[in-house]
């Protein structure tokens, strides 16, 4: 791919370079620094002879992820025509070069960064510039430009340095069906003005439009290269989902309808002879449409999503795939009651690479808080009222041993938290391994998924599990606050989805207080 082949090109620009002489480019603007800033002889070539463009390509927004102490990733892909059924957006069937700038602020006066990468049809046209050389724990502004036009401006963060332990808010989120809502969740996610930003997955959903939706889902489901692209560029065109994405860097993984409904590893939910090729289908548009360093690059059926990020010395975050190295759901998948096969020891939701990579992790920690960001209820949660236990095969639930492995760790640490999404509802829950608590999950319900929901209170669920100790069915995301002494979790709620512009307001919150891992509400 493009990156590969033709690197980006960066420098350190002196304050007296201005935004002005930036954007108007030219040796005489740029004195000393031109040569390094200016489109080099290659980037020039590419355009040369090519038509120039009708109108701006900067239809699918911008987005940055994945941010180090020095470094950040910045994302932007080119799209005239994002519905285009054949997933490349309308583009000119060749690449094009795209100019960069990292600034302190958001007038671009004070310009850090600049340089030049290439969208590549192979890729979509979709950029992705590992922007390295910045200063840690800082704010930065970032665009880009193609033959003059501009894109919007996104907000980015590096990670704060070791050894420092700042105040964190960070908002997560999960489920977002574009044609079952409108996607103001994520609208009220980037008012609150969050530092970082976790999406635990089903960041599009592979299924055609059907008639209860209340906005037209294009192409049939998903199972192509281009089904993929075109679907990704469609959520992408939507203006909620682009200023989350622009307010703040992203964590991001996948869960299931990624690709499609409750697959595991390299079985399908229902036999599918093609499945492996529609599995690298999506694994390819999933790169190339989210903020993901290089490492991420699929390979084939192949893509290593899970990774490891260090906000100081306050939080880190084991950022899990729970889809790629599982055994297949026991018993058949659903809720069942008496099912042996989940008790086998055997048994992995992981695989065991990512388990001893995540054990590892936990064991050499020495921040405040441990924080596990993945897609599946974690704590123990018995859905059948009575004597009898029934359980959710696709959750940890399932695979408890493994479950009880990775909650033993937990507990070793200081302060151990668990966040996931995929269930379309609220809970907040206190993790018990041995009769001991060790550590809290936070559950985020969906930003659209399930409609607008109801006030139900699922009381018959949360008298079986005592250990849960809040639920809420309405759609919106959790916003959390860490700091040395203790971590505030907001359950944010939308009254409605299936129209837009709905008011957030906080359903519960509560506070887990440092070495005690336990749910206060406030």
């Amino acid at each position: 791919m493009w990156f590969e082949s033709h690197p980006i090109r960066e420098v350190l620009l002196p304050s007296s370079v201005t935004r002005r002489s930036v954007l108007l480019g030219g040796a005489a603007a740029l004195g000393g620094v031109a040569a390094s800033v200016a489109l080099p002889a290659s980037a020039t070539a590419s355009g040369a002879g090519h038509q120039a463009l009708p109108s701006t390509p900067f239809t699918l927004g911008v987005a940055s992820g994945d941010p180090w102490s020095d470094s950040v990733v910045l994302w932007t892909r080119l799209a005239l025509d994002p519905l285009a059924d054949t997933g490349l957006g309308g583009m000119p069937d060749h690449r094009l070069p795209v100019q960069w700038q990292v600034a302190k602020d958001d007038r671009f006066r004070h310009v850090v960064r600049a340089g030049v990468a290439f969208a590549d049809p192979a890729a979509a046209h979709s950029v992705h510039v590992e922007v390295g050389g910045l200063r840690p724990g800082r704010e930065y502004y970032y665009r880009f430009r193609v033959q003059g036009y501009m894109s919007p401006t996104g907000r980015t963060l590096t990670t704060p340095a070791r050894g420092t332990m700042p105040d964190l808010t960070m908002c997560f989120a999960s489920c977002s069906h574009f044609g079952e809502g409108f996607f103001t969740a994520y609208r009220r996610l980037a008012e609150d003005r969050p530092d970082l930003v976790l999406h635990l997955g089903d960041y599009q959903y592979e299924y055609a439009t059907k008639a209860a939706d209340i906005r037209v889902v294009q192409g049939p489901e998903t199972r192509t290269l281009a089904n993929y692209r075109q679907r990704h560029a469609q959520y992408k065109t939507d203006p909620d989902l682009q200023l989350a994405h622009a307010t703040a860097p992203w964590l991001a993984v996948w869960d299931d309808h990624e690709t499609e409904n409750n697959w595991a590893d390299e079985v399908p939910e229902q036999p599918d002879p093609a499945f492996l090729d529609r599995r690298a289908a999506a694994f390819q548009a999933y790169y190339e449409n989210m903020p993901l360093r290089r490492s991420a690059k699929p390979q084939g059926i192949d893509m290593r999503l899970y990774r490891r990020f260090a906000w100081g010395d306050l939080a880190t975050f084991h950022m899990l795939d729970t889809r790629q190295y599982r055994d297949d759901q026991a018993c058949g998948d659903g809720t069942k009651i008496d099912c042996a096969e989940r008790l086998n020891p055997n048994r992995t939701i992981t695989g065991v690479e990512q388990e001893r990579w995540l054990m590892d992790g936990l064991r050499r920690s020495r921040t405040r808080w441990d924080v596990l960001g993945q897609q599946v209820f974690f704590a123990q949660r018995d859905l059948t009222a009575g004597p009898q236990q029934g359980f959710s095969m696709d959750a940890w639930d399932g695979y408890h041993a493994s479950r009880e492995r990775v909650a033993a760790a937990l507990g070793q640490v200081r302060n151990g938290v668990v966040l996931t999404g995929d269930v379309h509802r609220h809970w907040a829950a206190e993790i018990q391994t041995n009769e001991q608590t060790v550590g809290v999950e936070l559950v985020a319900t969906s930003v659209t998924s399930g409609g607008d929901g109801d006030e139900s209170t699922n009381a018959t669920v949360l008298a079986e599990n005592p250990h849960i100790k809040f639920f809420k069915n309405r759609r919106g995301y959790v916003r959390t606050t860490f700091t040395a002494g203790e971590l505030r979790s907001d359950f944010r709620v939308l009254p409605f989805v299936r129209t837009p512009d709905a008011p957030v307001s906080t359903a519960a919150s509560f506070v887990t207080v440092d070495r005690e891992p336990a749910l206060h509400t406030t």
